[in-house]
Order: C-alpha cells, then structure tokens, then sequence
C-alpha cells in the first residue's frame, strides 16, 4: 500500500513545471556555450570548460531533482530545522575556511568545485519559515510572532553580509512577501517602499531638506489626528525611524559597502561617469543586447559575446548573450517562460491544503522573482550590479542545484497535497 501511494504520488507531480525547468536549463547550456564559444576547442562534450561543467551540473542536477521526488514529502517538515541549521553552520564556516572571490569570502573549495552556502541557504530559510508559520499559525500582529520570523530569515543574511556578499542577502528580504500572504501588515510593505525611495532620495537631494519634508509631513498627520494618541505615537516612532535610517544610510555606504558596490549606485543613480571603470559591464551589455534588435545576430555570430566584451558574461551578464544572438524575440520567449514558471507556482501553491506548503510554494516564488528582476534588471542597467544569478541559466553548480532542490521540494509538497500534512 505504501508503495503504491508512493507512486501515486510520483506520478502526482506537476510536470509542466518540470518541462519550463528543462526548457530554462537547457536555453543556459546552449547560451552558456555560446558565451565562451572557442573555435579550436568547440566540443560539446568538454568537461574541462565552463559548458562542459554546466553539463554536468544540470544532468546531477535533474537526477538530485527527480531523487527528492522520491522521498516522503512530511521528511522536509520534520527535518526542516537541521536543514536550516545546516546551512547556518556552513554559512560560518565559509567565513573561516571561504575563499575570497572578488573581494567576497563566499565559496567553500571541494576539489575543483567551490560551493556558494548562500545560495543553498535560501530553501533551509524558506523551510524552516513554512514550518514556523504552518505549526504555529501566527497572525503576524504582535511582536513576539513578527521577531520570531524576522529572525530566522536576519540570521543568514547578516552571515551573508560578513561575507561580505550584498547582493544574495538582499534576495533574503523576498520573504516578506509570503508572510504579507500569510497575514503581516500591509504596513510593513509600506515601509520596506518607504525605504527604498529615503535611500535613493538621500542620494540625490541634502538630508537637511529631507529630514524637514519628513518632519513637516509628520506634523501634518499627527495635528489630523490630535485625538488618536495610538496613531500619535506611532507617527513620531516612524518619523524618529526615518530620520534614524538617513544617517545609517550615510554609515553604511561608507563603512559597509565595498568602494565597487558604491561606484554602481553612483553610476546607476547618474551621480558619475566611469564607462572605462564601474560602469563598463553595464555598457557592454547593453551594447549586447541593443545590437540583438528584434530577431538577432544569430548562434554564436554575436561580436560582443565573440570577441569578450561583456566581463562575467556567462554567470551574471548571461541575458546579454541571450539578447545579442536571439534577440527580442528571444528575450521575450525567456522572460515569458520565467513568468510562466512564476505564476505557475503560485497556483499551485494557492490549492496547498497545508500552510506549510503554502508558505513555502510562496517563498519559491518571491526568490525566483527577486533573483530574475534583479540580474536581467542590472543587466539593462536599471539596477544596480551586485552580482546575484539568473536562475537555472546562469553558470554555477551551487546555484543551479540550490534552485533545483528549491523548486522540486515544492513539487514534492504539491504532489502530496492530499496527504496529511
């Protein structure tokens, strides 16, 4: 009986989503291949090059995929928090045994292999936030339940920051989103829009002047509502937050971010030039993908991919080569595909009878959003560079496999959604 319920299960699983990851990952091979294209070593079959690596990450990969789909799908619940903890204790340990990469301490060296735990921390976060939500059922309006899930996702970002590696940390701020799902105050979005337009404001115009707009806006809503006292004091605390963060913004960019990281919001913020510097893989990738026009240069004929123009183009700029050799119809076909694959997790995650599973199918989501809008955003300039994947395309072993268990977990938990959890 239990073998067949095993099967039934298997053969439960979504495999439309199934074929859109094959489909993604092999557009990554095939783009992969054409971003370090070398005429006198054009094998396929040549593990020693960046493709030949891909190759082998994407066939381990499906088979890791297709394994998890074996297992029963309570393990990820019960196991949940060793997973989380798992993750947390390789996260420490790339601080002391890491190499340094481009300034981040970020991978661990097996052999020739280097294992981002980064990127393998995102599904232990996304698990253990499921099985807090699904166990306890907070309604996210008091403090203790808003801390409780703040701090499971702030401890591996603030071990990711140690790195220091700015850009998969910010992705772990996409878990908001499930828990806004889930019942958190639509408040806190505001907030989080809040502080995103204060960081480019405090950027482009003196904070004496926008520590005054704020007080006076302050001012106005508190005499509004002179006879609320809750509303009242929760007006000065945001008011005092606000004015707080503009000078921790100040701090932070000089004392936290890396003199790079602060050359790419100057740049994108349009407070300097630097075509030959900071600015120059922008430049080129957009050169890339403007040259593309509608249908592009074609396989393995775009010059800017040829002859090497874009740095870092088959790991982070790889929707440049997508845009030089297929063009806007190719770009299209890609970003189709990713919102495809996006709102097909939703719905599945939507008919989840379990919060468990509901909570996480939403966390696959926001990741996969954060990380797709984030690369192809930076790629065309509207974002700064701060070097996070593009999903299942980009070049890497860590990331395609931490997606890969992301995305089939969440299968597994949907092909069992009539179980009993």
């Amino acid at each position: 009986m239990q073998h067949q319920q095993g099967n039934r299960f298997f053969f439960n699983v979504d495999w439309i989503t199934v074929l859109i990851y094959i489909a993604l990952c092999a557009i990554g091979f095939t783009n992969i291949y054409a971003s370090i294209y070398n005429p006198d070593k054009a094998g396929v079959f040549d593990f020693s090059s960046s493709y030949g690596k891909q190759l082998i990450y994407i066939i381990s990969g499906l088979i890791l995929g297709l394994s998890i789909l074996l297992f029963d799908g309570r393990l990820f619940n019960v196991f949940s928090p060793f997973i989380y903890g798992g993750t947390l204790v390789l996260l420490l340990a790339v601080l002391v045994v890491g190499n340094k990469v481009a300034g981040n301490q970020a991978w661990i060296a097996i052999g020739s292999f280097k294992l981002q735990p980064a990127e393998f921390a995102k599904f232990g976060t996304a698990l253990l936030l499921a099985r807090y939500v699904g166990s306890f059922n907070p309604k996210f309006r008091d403090f203790k339940s808003i801390a409780i899930a703040a701090l499971i996702v702030l401890a591996p970002l603030v071990l990711i920051m140690l790195q220091p590696d700015t850009g998969s940390a910010l992705v772990f701020l996409a878990f908001m989103f499930p828990l806004y799902r889930e019942g958190l105050s639509g408040y806190f979005l505001l907030i989080f829009l809040g502080m995103i337009v204060l960081f480019v404001a405090d950027f482009l115009v003196p904070t004496w002047i926008l520590i005054t707009i704020i007080t006076v806006i302050a001012g106005l809503f508190v005499y509004n509502n002179r006879r609320k006292q809750k509303i009242i004091i929760s007006t000065i605390l945001v008011t005092v937050f606000a004015i707080g963060y503009l000078f921790l913004i100040k701090v932070a960019y000089e004392k936290v971010l890396a003199p790079h990281q602060r050359s790419r919001i100057e740049l994108m913020l349009g407070l300097k030039t630097d075509n030959k510097g900071a600015g120059y893989n922008v430049i080129q990738s957009q050169i890339a993908i403007g040259s593309g026009q509608v249908t592009g240069r074609g396989f393995l004929e775009g010059t800017q991919t040829k002859y090497g123009y874009v740095p870092e183009q088959s790991t982070d700029f790889i929707f440049s080569t997508i845009g030089e050799e297929w063009g806007f119809v190719g770009c299209t076909i890609v970003i189709a595909l990713y919102i495809f694959l996006l709102l097909r997790i939703i719905n599945l995650a939507e008919r989840q009878r379990s919060t468990f599973s509901r909570v996480y199918g939403y966390s696959v989501a926001c990741i996969l959003f954060f990380h797709v809008f984030i690369n192809i955003g930076m790629t065309i300039g509207i974002i700064p560079v701060i070097g996070i994947p593009l999903p299942l395309i980009s070049y890497g072993g860590s990331s395609l496999w931490s997606f890969t268990i992301l995305l089939f977990i969440f299968l597994k938990l949907d092909s069992n959604r009539m179980g009993f959890f």
